[in-house]
């Protein structure tokens, strides 16, 4: 019987894969984040704000996850995938960062954080259906 670390898949890969999907994330939310606070800053409303910071931070996880992270051939099939999940992704995120706004004291730090809440969501929710089925080996 070969070890669960010695397995295709096994515990060994999938950290390897979850610390890749870490970095992607981080850059991915980079791009997010600045764009957010760039498209706040030159005064477009907050929904178009999130929509465009949505869609870089997106476009750029999407690249990263399937090459480096997931390490997999892209196809439409899985291109329709993703856009569906992040679709979806996108309305939970964009009701978790308007409750946040809602209903967190209005401060310096809570546009950040409503955004760092609704991003942190997202981001758990999108690891657990890009491994089970959009970047399914």
């Amino acid at each position: 019987m070969v070890p669960v670390e010695g397995r295709r898949g096994g515990r060994r890969d999938l950290l390897q894969q979850i610390l890749r999907f870490a970095a992607v994330g981080v850059v991915g939310a980079a791009v997010d984040l600045s764009t957010y606070l760039l498209a706040l800053h030159l005064g477009l409303a907050f929904y178009a704000a999130r929509a465009l910071s949505f869609i870089c931070g997106t476009g750029t996880a999407y690249v990263l996850n399937r090459r480096w992270a997931f390490r997999v051939e892209g196809s439409a099939r899985r291109a329709a995938g993703f856009v569906l999940l992040y679709g979806t992704t996108f309305l939970v995120i964009m009701g978790v960062n308007t409750v946040a706004l809602a209903v967190l004291p209005h401060h310096w730090w809570t546009v950040t954080l409503a955004w760092a809440l609704s991003q942190g969501f997202g981001t758990l929710c999108n690891f657990v259906m890009l491994r089970l089925v959009v970047f399914r080996t």
